[in-house]
């Protein structure tokens, strides 16, 4: 019976520093990369007192309205935005993006001296090129005040 007693169970435990340690190294870099993330065109968002939609891990069609009525395309990490491009050619664009990827999310970044029509013209379009739905970039109000 004493040897019996001598005997050590394994212990089951799971040693989580590792883990910690990775998640932590993975935090930093997100920090780091955010926000090299928000590219676009300079544009005077209109103000709204509405809350933030909730952040996909899907990356985001983006296209800018200036105040001069110019149109711009960007699409995660390209470089599309810096020139100015047609209605039809973003249109182009956009159809080919939806075709292969029917779920991005599509988002509209108007100047608040845009005219309404222009954007509700670019709605439309979005919409006959197969966007599903279209969201509205707006700039907290709270943002607005600093």
């Amino acid at each position: 019976m004493a040897a019996n007693r001598s005997k050590k169970k394994p212990i089951a435990d799971i040693n989580v520093v590792p883990y910690i340690d990775v998640m932590l190294v993975l935090l930093v870099v997100f920090m780091i990369t955010t926000p090299l993330l928000m590219q676009g065109v300079k544009v005077q968002l209109p103000q709204a007192s509405s809350a933030p939609l909730e952040q996909k891990n899907e990356e985001s069609l983006i296209i800018s309205i200036k105040s001069n009525g110019s149109y711009y395309i960007n699409l995660g990490a390209s470089k599309d935005q810096s020139t100015e491009q047609s209605l039809v050619k973003i249109m182009e664009k956009v159809a080919k993006i939806l075709q292969l990827q029917p779920q991005t999310p599509v988002l509209v970044w108007g100047d608040v001296n845009v005219p309404y029509g222009k954007v509700v013209e670019l709605m439309t379009q979005l919409q006959r090129a197969g966007a599903t739905s279209v969201g509205l970039v707006t700039e907290p109000e709270s943002a607005r005040a600093r």
